[in-house]
């Protein structure tokens, strides 16, 4: 299954006082980009959390390569970097105009109840459709 990049619109309150989109703001399109690339695989956040499971981030790693600014359309390419039962490690290539302007990647275990959880046994269907767009 192929996932299509998100695009992200600038907003003038995303920049800082050069005009530059402030660093913070690409972990907030990271969220967008993840939220929707599982959108499109067809089991969303909103569907794992209705069924009681969370998946609160574990790590978080940017790399800020050019500046982008208001206006801009940053497409966000999404794909899974490693997986295991218990975690996911999504990466992320943010591109305005052809250049790459960031590369991240954010880590996510999944809890029920506060404690965790495979989700391999809790969401096979789900489990199946990221170790293949993993490797597809």
């Amino acid at each position: 299954m192929e996932v299509k990049p998100y695009r992200h619109e600038v907003k003038y309150y995303e920049c800082d006082r050069m005009g530059i989109t402030h660093h913070s703001n690409y972990i907030r399109f990271m969220e967008e980009a993840r939220v929707d690339w599982m959108d499109q695989l067809g089991y969303g956040f909103d569907r794992m959390e209705a069924e009681g499971v969370v998946s609160p981030v574990v790590a978080v790693d940017c790399r800020y390569k050019h500046p982008s600014t208001f206006k801009d359309v940053i497409e966000i390419v999404v794909k899974v970097a490693e997986t295991t039962p218990l975690k996911i490690t999504f990466a992320y290539t943010m591109i305005v105009g052809g250049r790459t302007v960031c590369t991240a990647t954010s880590t996510h275990c999944f809890l029920e109840q506060g404690r965790p959880v495979s989700l391999e046994k809790r969401f096979p269907e789900l489990y199946e459709r990221v170790q293949q767009a993993r490797h597809g």
